[in-house]
């Protein structure tokens, strides 16, 4: 962490930690005020958008029915137990 005297642009309150040191103090934000932005940009991390599909997993032949992404290309999809495998190896 590093420690400063920093000012939020959003809303004005104290900084006095960041988990960066931060190269550019004009838009930096407090922590409520960049949960607010995250969250009004529709980029919560509790948020998850699934796209359903019907491909099959590259390792073992398993179905595979939805994907947390678009894959581009499906010749190399992996089901979760062989994705949590070639993790392990």
């Amino acid at each position: 962490m590093h420690t400063g005297n920093w000012s939020c642009s959003g809303c004005g309150a104290v900084i006095k930690e960041l988990p960066f040191e931060p190269k550019n103090t004009t838009n930096l934000l407090c922590r409520d005020c960049h949960g607010k932005k995250r969250q009004s940009s529709g980029r919560d991390k509790g948020e998850r958008i699934m796209h359903a599909g019907n491909w099959s997993c590259s390792g073992c032949g398993k179905a595979i029915t939805e994907l947390p992404f678009k894959p581009r290309e499906t010749g190399n999809l992996l089901c979760r137990d062989c994705f949590k495998a070639s993790r392990n190896a």
